[in-house]
C-alpha cells in the first residue's frame, strides 16, 4: 500500500493528487455506500492523512460533492453547438455508455443517504445541482434569444427533472442502465416536444 503523502500544515494538494483522491473516494463510495464511509477509510483509498482530508474539505459530505463535481468538468452553460437540439445532445453525451453505468452506482450509494444526511444534500446543492442548474439557465436563454424557444415556456423550470428522471429511471424501471442512444431518444420524444422544439432527423449514434 503507498505511503500516506505528507502534507504541511495549510498547504494544498495539487491538482493531480486530489484528482487521484476524488477517484479512490468515489471507487470506495460505489463499493460501500455512503453511510459505510469512514474519513480513516478514504484517507486509505485516497493515500493521504485524515489531516489533510478535514483541512481541504471539512468531512466527507464536501468530499464527496467535490469529487462528484471533478466527474463533470463540463458545465452545461459551456456548451454552444448553434441550436437548442445540438446544445442537449452534447450535453447527454458527455460520458459514454460505462460511465453512465458506474454514475448509476453512484446514485444508487447517495440515494438513500440523502434522507437522513441534510450536510450531504446541501453539499450536493452547492456544489453539483447548483452550478449545473444554472448552467441549464444559460443554456436555455441563449436557446430563446435565438428564438427556439418560448422564454415563457412551462415546461422551462422541468428541464433538469427531465434530464435527471430519464437517467435516474431507466435502471428502476427496466433494470438496465440509461444509454447515450436512450437518452438521445427521450429527448427527441420527451424533451423537445415538451420545450416546443421540433426533434432533428440526424440520427443518434449506435450504442
Amino acid at each position: 500500500m503507498p505511503t500516506p503523502v505528507a502534507v504541511r500544515r495549510g498547504s494544498r494538494l495539487t491538482p493531480e493528487r486530489e484528482a487521484e483522491v476524488y477517484t479512490g473516494v468515489l471507487d470506495l463510495l460505489r463499493e460501500v455506500g455512503y453511510e459505510a464511509l469512514t474519513m480513516d477509510g478514504l484517507a486509505a483509498r485516497g493515500h493521504c492523512s485524515k489531516a489533510t482530508l478535514y483541512r481541504q474539505w471539512g468531512g466527507k459530505a464536501e468530499l464527496i460533492a467535490r469529487a462528484l463535481r471533478h466527474e463533470k468538468p463540463v458545465n452545461a452553460g459551456d456548451i454552444d453547438t448553434g441550436s437548442l437540439r445540438g446544445d442537449l445532445r452534447a450535453l447527454l453525451t458527455l460520458q459514454d455508455d460505462r460511465q453512465m453505468e458506474r454514475d448509476c452506482a453512484l446514485m444508487r450509494a447517495l440515494a438513500m443517504a440523502l434522507h437522513g444526511n441534510p450536510d450531504l444534500l446541501h453539499a450536493l446543492q452547492d456544489v453539483l445541482i447548483g452550478p449545473e442548474r444554472s448552467g441549464l439557465d444559460v443554456l436555455l436563454r441563449r436557446a430563446a434569444d435565438r428564438g427556439e424557444i418560448r422564454a415563457d415556456n412551462p415546461a422551462l423550470p422541468y428541464l433538469i427533472q427531465l434530464l435527471m428522471g430519464a437517467f435516474v429511471t431507466r435502471e428502476v424501471l427496466e433494470g438496465v442502465p440509461p444509454t447515450q442512444t436512450y437518452l438521445l431518444g427521450f429527448l427527441d420524444a420527451v424533451i423537445l416536444p415538451a420545450l416546443g422544439v421540433r426533434p432533428g432527423s440526424d440520427p443518434a449514434p449506435a450504442r
